[in-house]
């Protein structure tokens, strides 16, 4: 196994531009042997949301932000979710990709453990 990247995707909605980035890079990162997170945190939870990840593109006429998310997950990265405490997490909203919603403190242990981390 090639080294452990985690990218913090932390673009939204208001950055369409910025949103179809990180899983390209995840994507590349995988092909490459690496062991790839991607973490959604900040306005990046947002792309977890099916109506914004079926709709929200970062150039007009492209592809919608969830066909990257689907590249990165079919190279092998996974897709974290950070669960804000007191919000709640409507799961039903959610698209299928995300592997499964986590804390703040399990981002902190993973931005220690990982050989690399990258903020999109």
């Amino acid at each position: 196994m090639g080294q452990r990247i985690l990218i913090l995707v932390a673009s939204g909605p208001s950055t369409p531009l910025r949103c179809a980035a990180p899983f390209h890079i995840a994507t590349l990162l995988a092909c490459m042997d690496a062991e790839v997170t991607l973490f959604l945190t900040g306005e990046g939870v947002q792309l977890a949301r099916q109506e914004i990840a079926d709709t929200l593109r970062a150039i007009d006429g492209g592809e919608p932000v969830r066909h990257f998310i689907r590249q990165a997950k079919s190279a092998g990265a996974r897709l974290l979710l950070c669960r804000a405490p007191g919000v709640p997490l409507h799961e039903y909203r959610l698209i299928a990709e995300v592997d499964e919603p986590a804390s703040g403190g399990e981002l902190a242990q993973m931005i220690l453990e990982y050989d690399r981390v990258l903020t999109l």
